[in-house]
Order: C-alpha cells, then sequence, then structure tokens
C-alpha cells in the first residue's frame, strides 16, 4: 500500500469555490457593462463602468447580497502599505 503524499498545496475539499449562482450575477454585470449600462455607486450615479475587474467586483457583491456562494473579501495587504519616503 502506498501512503498517500501531502504536497505544498492543501487540497480544498468541496469542489467549487465560486456557487453557480456568483457565476450568473457575474455574467450578467459584464453583459450590462458591454452595453454600457453598469453604474458604479449606490444609486448608480457615480458614472458608467468602463473596468473589467471593476464589473467582476460589482458581480460578486450583487452575488453576495443575494446569498450566492462566495469566498470572502479579502482584508488587508500584505507588504508595506502606504507612500515610500524619498531618502535624502
Amino acid at each position: 500500500m502506498a501512503a498517500k503524499k501531502s504536497g505544498g498545496r492543501k487540497r480544498r475539499s468541496g469542489g467549487r469555490k465560486y456557487g453557480r449562482g456568483a457565476s450568473k450575477s457575474v455574467e450578467s454585470a459584464m453583459r450590462r457593462r458591454k452595453r454600457g449600462t453598469l453604474k458604479r455607486g449606490k444609486s448608480g450615479h457615480g458614472g458608467t463602468v468602463k473596468s473589467r475587474k471593476q464589473a467582476i467586483a460589482i458581480g460578486l457583491s450583487e452575488a453576495r447580497k443575494k446569498g450566492a456562494k462566495v469566498p470572502r473579501k479579502r482584508t488587508g495587504r500584505k507588504g508595506g502599505g502606504g507612500r515610500k519616503r524619498r531618502s535624502r
């Protein structure tokens, strides 16, 4: 009997990272971005979304509100945040 090798990566039990409902929301947001009807801001007065990344973020946010399976938002950032000081 061969023992299972445990590689560097952890295996995730559960299959899909994002639920199907989440992918539908992102798909919808991308389509609205393409048509030019995807707006930013709470009441949609912030202008039209042009960025692909922002459209995905909006789609995932909408999915979260609906209760779809979406991983938690990452808070904080690795590395030294803030501006770099210029040495004199």
